[in-house]
C-alpha cells in the first residue's frame, strides 16, 4: 500500500490556498477547483477542502494563529530552499517552531504545523 495524497479541512479556503501557493510554492489545479475544493500539482496529491459552514462558524482563528501541535497529522513539503521559505513564512507574521533537536517547523495561517525538506534539486548548504 502507498499513500496517494493528503487533504486538510480549512476554515478560510481562499486564504489557505493562497498561503500554500505563495509561501510553499504549490500550484493549484484550476481545472478541478470548486468553491469548497482546491487541489495542487505535485508528486503527491495535496488538497484543501472548506469546512462545512456550520462547523466553521464555531471555530475561531487567532492572528497569529494558535499552534495546533496536538493534532494527529503533520505534513512535510519539499521546497527548493528551506531557509528562504521559512524566512518568508516568518515575514508573514506566522510562528516558526524551533525544536530542541535543531529542526525548525512552520505553522500555516490556521495553526497547522508542517515540516519542510529540501528538494533534491534545491541548493545545497555546507554544514559547519
Amino acid at each position: 500500500m502507498q499513500l496517494h495524497g493528503a487533504m486538510l479541512f480549512v476554515k478560510d479556503l481562499p486564504r489557505m490556498a493562497g498561503f500554500y501557493r505563495d509561501a510553499v510554492g504549490l500550484r493549484p489545479i484550476e481545472e478541478t477547483r470548486l468553491p469548497d475544493w482546491v487541489e495542487f500539482h505535485g508528486d503527491s496529491q495535496f488538497s484543501l477542502h472548506a469546512m462545512p459552514a456550520a462547523i466553521a462558524a464555531g471555530i475561531s482563528i487567532d492572528s497569529p494563529p494558535r499552534v495546533r501541535e496536538q493534532g494527529g497529522t503533520k505534513l512535510t513539503f519539499a521546497v527548493a530552499d528551506v531557509e528562504v521559505t521559512l524566512a518568508s513564512i516568518e515575514a508573514m507574521g506566522l510562528p516558526l517552531l524551533h525544536r530542541p533537536w535543531g529542526g525548525v517547523e512552520a505553522v500555516d495561517p490556521e495553526g497547522n504545523v508542517f515540516a519542510l525538506i529540501r528538494t533534491s534539486s534545491g541548493p545545497r548548504r555546507r554544514l559547519e
